[in-house]
């Protein structure tokens, strides 16, 4: 990571027209922001179809409480495969290659007889999830003027809530219908976006000029540590992306459950209430995007873990439906409004033969650790019950907050 004694605010893409950078940068945002979301319809609609997998293939709870774990498991050995392809081939093709095989596995985890091949297709599903987001968010930050790259990732983060959303709204209504098995079937289409997006995209202009300039000593899995600030900045983004995982699939992975548990909402409702609180996260994705290329990454990040801390712990004394839909929309708002800046702040830290790498490595790194969020609050649940489980939750946004303090300041620098 390079020493920057002040960020030099300037545009990504000097010299090039500005509307033909928003063009390009719009087209960027919307392939990253379909294969993000197509990572959230999938994450999401295997909580929902959880108990119907596990009732038809006769699974355990331990087998079925496994299943997000081996997914995001796949996720961290996609990430770091596919982030390095990135680096090296180039973002949109290697982006394609990642949709594709995402879309093939999920197909398949519909065709599958038991708990073996059901954890393979979710594992192989996994890699091709684990490729998206880093490379999508990298081509954000590099198509967006450095004054809105915050925003840019933010757009890129709203694609993961659209396709939550939908998989809150599709998956009663499928499953009623036709049985878990539709739903995943539904995931082979995004092949054929990917190899639309393929054809009409080409390489951002950061990319290419750094593949045709002299070859970086530093290897991109190297350059993470590389320095003592680079280092710090590694363990300080990793903690960041540990705690927003954990958090969040602790939280989305069980609260349909708790729901049902404790309040005897069908799946209907539990759908209904994810729906509102989904709504609620990508305002939250929104408003941070803004925030953080107005006042700063650090300040942002600050605001935004403080207030998960509050509303996480009130959401675990509320105890009626309308008091859970309204505090889920905010605790959403707050707990995931830090996903969409994940992708600038690592897009600064990191120089562009490495950046892919970074991104996808860092988050899904963590991702991985949050994929233990759903067997640490079963086991916690079972001891204490649901409600103090999702209010252990919140301890871990002060670890976060701590994080902050290790991640310089580099709002509307210029990438390097």
């Amino acid at each position: 990571m390079p020493n920057h004694p002040a960020p030099a605010v300037e545009d990504a893409h000097p010299g090039v027209p500005e509307a033909t950078t928003d063009a390009y940068a719009r087209k960027a945002v919307l392939a990253s922001a379909v294969g993000y979301g197509l990572e959230g319809f999938d994450l999401l609609i295997l909580s929902f179809a959880l108990s119907a997998i596990t009732a038809g293939l006769d699974l355990s709870s331990a087998q079925a409480g496994s299943l997000t774990t081996i997914t995001l498991i796949g996720c961290v050995a996609g990430g770091l495969l596919f982030g390095v392809l990135s680096d090296r081939l180039g973002r949109i093709r290697v982006l394609t290659w990642s949709i594709i095989l995402f879309a093939v596995f999920t197909g398949v985890t519909a065709i599958a007889q038991d708990f073996p091949q059901l954890a393979a297709s979710r594992f192989l599903a996994g890699m091709g999830i684990g490729g998206e987001f880093g490379i999508g968010m990298a081509l954000a930050a590099e198509a967006f003027p450095s004054r809105k790259r915050a925003r840019g990732t933010s757009y890129v983060g709203l694609g993961w809530q659209t396709g939550v959303l939908a998989a809150a709204l599709l998956s009663a209504p499928v499953i009623n219908a036709w049985g878990w098995r539709a739903l995943f079937a539904l995931g082979v289409l995004p092949a054929v976006a990917a190899f639309l997006f393929r054809r009409t995209m080409h390489e951002p202009a950061a990319f290419t000029a750094a593949k045709t300039a002299e070859r970086p000593a530093t290897a991109p899995l190297r350059s993470l540590v590389a320095t003592p600030a680079a280092r710090r900045a590694t363990l300080g983004v990793l903690v960041l992306t540990s705690v927003q995982n954990f958090g969040y699939y602790g939280i989305m992975t069980w609260l349909p459950s708790y729901l049902s548990q404790q309040f005897g909402y069908s799946l209907t409702k539990s759908g209904a209430w994810t729906a509102v609180t989904v709504l609620g996260m990508a305002c939250g994705i929104l408003a941070f995007g803004h925030l953080a290329d107005r006042i700063g990454r650090r300040p942002t990040f600050w605001i935004f873990q403080a207030g998960s801390v509050v509303t996480v712990l009130a959401y675990a004394t509320l105890s009626t439906p309308t008091a859970l839909l309204i505090g889920g929309a905010v605790m959403g708002a707050f707990v995931n409004g830090m996903t969409g800046g994940y992708g600038a702040l690592i897009a600064e830290l990191y120089p562009t033969h490495a950046r892919a790498t970074a991104q996808n490595v860092l988050f899904n790194v963590g991702r991985g650790i949050g994929g233990l969020a759903p067997l640490v609050v079963a086991l916690v649940a079972g001891a204490y019950g649901f409600q103090k489980a999702i209010a252990l939750l919140a301890v871990i946004y002060v670890l976060d907050m701590a994080a902050m303090l290790l991640i310089p300041e580099r709002k509307g620098a210029a990438l390097d």
